[in-house]
């Protein structure tokens, strides 16, 4: 259903609540069911991959390769961001996420049937990292297309919280990759897990592709789209449009970008090794980063809405000054050797603290870029800056321990030099709240 705007001849969408259902559903599932394939690479990094397929005569080499590899995807990312949003600012956004769903999935149920090194030699270390190239590509286009999913069907007073829900997809994911993980832990003899086990997390990838498959083909192309294509706007090539009128929101995007991700990846796969090597209880670790993720969807939706009410940047800044105070206490608590205090500082990192700035990064990006390049600008910074410090955080971190003794100062500093960096990134972005979308 349309309905005239103007004098002109464009119409544009109606949008009935069935419909921003439907697309917040798609946007969370669709999100989750990606994070999932992508983060249990990470976990699987440290109990797994470092030693079967990153072998070698010294542990913290073995991991530090597989840290690299894991890396390897987020340099990927922002050229899997460039070809799948070109896709979706031209042909649509729904298109693009069938594409990029069903990429992720297949890379991963592969990555299920891989031989070992044991078994392969050198060839098993080399087809990882090419199907963890394959999920970079993927969650680079993914990415934007799910988060505009969501807000571009938000009305304008709540989108902060709609905002919020696909990246909830990111705790979910979490999540239930380590639910499942400590599962086949659980059913699994230490043997038979680091035999077989570990593949059926990446095996049940498969089923989880067919159901986000069939939701997202219920779904209608976004309004914000549809009023593109009845104007005749869509840009012949969105990336040379938003590096010649959008270079500024780029470099700020980027800049918010870097407190989310490398907190992400500190608290959820740098931790889980640091936390392994002072001999706490592998599923223990993965329980209590499972706890805090579920706590934080609750938190997630709460500081989305909240930015909807008192604005975006006044939680986003603060959330950054509060990881910058928060990491301190929160490594002295995890190395302290007390299980207990190391399980409340991974709970709490999840749970309250990261959500602050977690939950809005996409629609804070989302709002700085025009209906008919969003999906190419948003992508971009946010892949750029998800390449600079995301992917290499777990690596730079157990670099740093390494080069430092142990200490874990030089790590918490390198989350306070990320934080100082967003929030000066953030205190430029224009405050959008309640305002509507594509004008």
């Amino acid at each position: 259903m349309t309905s005239a705007v103007g004098e002109s001849a464009v119409t544009v969408p109606v949008v009935s609540a069935r419909d921003r259902r439907r697309a917040l559903w798609g946007s969370a599932v669709g999100s989750t069911i990606e994070w999932y394939d992508y983060f249990l690479y990470g976990t699987m990094a440290t109990a797994i991959f470092n030693a079967h397929f990153f072998p070698s005569e010294d542990p913290v080499v073995s991991s530090l390769l597989a840290f690299a590899s894991f890396a390897l995807a987020f340099v990927i990312r922002p050229v899997g961001g460039v070809i799948f949003s070109h896709i979706g600012d031209r042909i649509g956004r729904k298109k693009t996420l069938v594409i990029t769903l069903t990429l992720m999935g297949v890379g991963t149920m592969l990555m299920g049937v891989l031989p070992t090194y044991a078994a392969i030699g050198v060839a098993a270390p080399i087809l990882l990292t090419l199907l963890r190239l394959v999920q970079g590509l993927a969650l680079g286009g993914e990415w934007g297309g799910g988060l505009l999913l969501a807000v571009e069907y938000a009305p304008k007073n709540r989108r902060g919280f709609y905002g919020a829900v696909p990246q909830i997809g990111a705790l979910a994911g979490l999540a239930l990759g380590n639910i499942v993980t400590i599962l086949a832990r659980a059913i699994f003899p230490a043997a038979a897990f680091e035999t077989f086990g570990w593949r059926i997390p990446f095996l049940l990838s498969g089923v989880l592709l067919v159901v986000g498959l069939w939701i997202r083909s219920r779904i209608d192309e976004t309004p914000s789209f549809r009023k593109v294509k009845a104007e005749g706007s869509t840009q012949k090539l969105p990336i040379a449009t938003v590096f010649r009128d959008y270079w500024r929101e780029v470099l700020i995007s980027t800049g918010a970008k870097f407190v989310e991700t490398s907190t992400f990846f500190i608290f959820a796969t740098f931790s889980v090794s640091y936390a392994a090597s002072l001999g706490y209880d592998f599923t223990a670790i993965l329980t209590f980063v499972l706890i805090g993720s579920i706590i934080g969807i609750g938190g997630m939706l709460f500081y989305g809405g909240l930015s909807d009410r008192i604005g975006r940047k006044k939680v986003f800044l603060g959330g950054s000054i509060a990881v910058a105070v928060f990491v301190f206490p929160y490594l002295a608590m995890l190395s302290s050797g007390n299980i207990a205090l190391a399980g409340a500082a991974i709970i709490i990192s999840f749970a309250i603290v990261w959500p602050t700035y977690g939950s809005l990064i996409g629609t804070v990006l989302a709002e700085n870029f025009a209906p008919e390049i969003r999906y190419t600008g948003a992508s971009l910074g946010y892949q750029i800056g998800a390449a600079v410090v995301g992917g290499p955080a777990p690596l730079i971190a157990t670099a740093l321990l390494a080069a430092f003794s142990g200490s874990w100062i030089p790590v918490a500093l390198f989350v306070v030099v990320c934080a100082v960096l967003s929030f000066i990134a953030v205190s430029f972005v224009k405050a959008r709240h309640n305002e509507d979308l594509d004008v």
